[in-house]
């Protein structure tokens, strides 16, 4: 029987996103493939160090505890290398303990082509290049920022982060603020909408996935006393009242409960962020973006009017 993979949520990973490859591009880029070759096949027993992305990974996969016979999360590598070079990926991957055994060498070809093959519902990459091909071409991405942040150790819960619009809705009402730069425009038209759920953005099936799976941790803790949930979700927008509402109803629309969130009007989101710790925030605009990546992993969704990015999320 194949291995089902329609209601799993299955992470598509660039080795860039998972790993700390800054002295290997460097090789490729200053010295050329063939010395990239040589460096790769003679370090291939050396295990890479943890990328930004790697804490997030980690702990995703840890989540498979909640039904173990048939795990809920997947991870696909999506690398660039060829299988002989990305050898040292997969060894990497076994050093560090991860269950990551599927994966995809494609020798410089286009990753983002593979995403319907593996029901990918996001594709993480820190090359910026193949995450705007697959906004483009309309699938869920993210380029994961180069950040300082080292992972704190002491607890087992995962806390995963997002905008909201332009991320989990599309830019319909991000459009609207945009042509004017107006906030009371924007404020009325929200609230003539108010009960007219927002149209889903390029990540609301990622968010979907992850709170299936809030949802079977909550009936494990129901039938084991001894099982603590992990998953936390959160928003962090900067809109406020009166346009919290419309947020509320679609997420409602959607089926969908956050464990927080955080309606800013404007105050930086780096300060609630630093509090709030997330292993890995997803925003469309990368002014909020960049101060927040040297506390924690950061990621950029190029998609809608802010990135001129044309819609194609259904």
């Amino acid at each position: 029987m194949a291995y089902e993979l329609e209601h799993r949520l299955v992470i598509g990973l660039a080795s860039s996103a998972l790993f700390d490859l800054s002295e290997t591009d460097r090789i490729f880029r200053t010295e050329g493939e063939e010395e990239y070759r040589k460096h790769q096949r003679e370090n291939q027993s050396i295990p890479l160090t943890p990328g930004v992305a790697f804490p997030f990974i980690k702990r995703l996969l840890s989540l498979n505890d909640v039904r173990p016979d048939d795990p809920p999360v997947e991870v696909v590598l999506l690398s660039r290398n060829d299988p002989d070079t990305g050898m040292r990926v997969m060894h990497s991957i076994r050093h560090h303990h991860l269950d990551i055994s599927r994966a995809v060498f494609l020798q410089g070809g286009n990753p983002h082509r593979y995403i319907p093959a593996f029901s990918i519902c996001l594709f993480l990459s820190a090359n910026e290049a193949d995450v705007q091909q697959a906004t483009l071409a309309g699938y869920p991405a993210g380029q994961v920022l180069d950040s300082a942040h080292l992972e704190t150790q002491g607890d087992d819960e995962l806390r995963v982060a997002f905008d909201f619009d332009g991320v989990l809705a599309d830019d319909e009402a991000e459009s609207v603020f945009q042509a004017n730069k107006d906030l009371n425009e924007f404020h009325v038209h929200e609230q003539s909408k108010i009960n007219v759920p927002l149209n889903s953005g390029p990540l609301r099936p990622f968010l979907q996935k992850l709170s299936n799976i809030q949802q079977l941790e909550q009936k494990r803790a129901e039938q084991d006393p001894a099982y603590k949930p992990k998953l936390r979700l959160i928003i962090v927008t900067a809109r406020n009242a009166p346009a919290e509402e419309r947020v509320i109803n679609t997420m409602r629309s959607w089926g969908i409960n956050v464990n927080e969130a955080f309606f800013l009007g404007g105050v930086e989101k780096k300060r609630a962020l630093e509090v709030i710790n997330p292993h890995i925030f997803f925003d469309d605009q990368k002014t909020h973006l960049v101060p927040a990546s040297d506390i924690l992993p950061a990621v950029h969704v190029p998609f809608g009017i802010t990135n001129n990015v044309k819609s194609k999320i259904s």
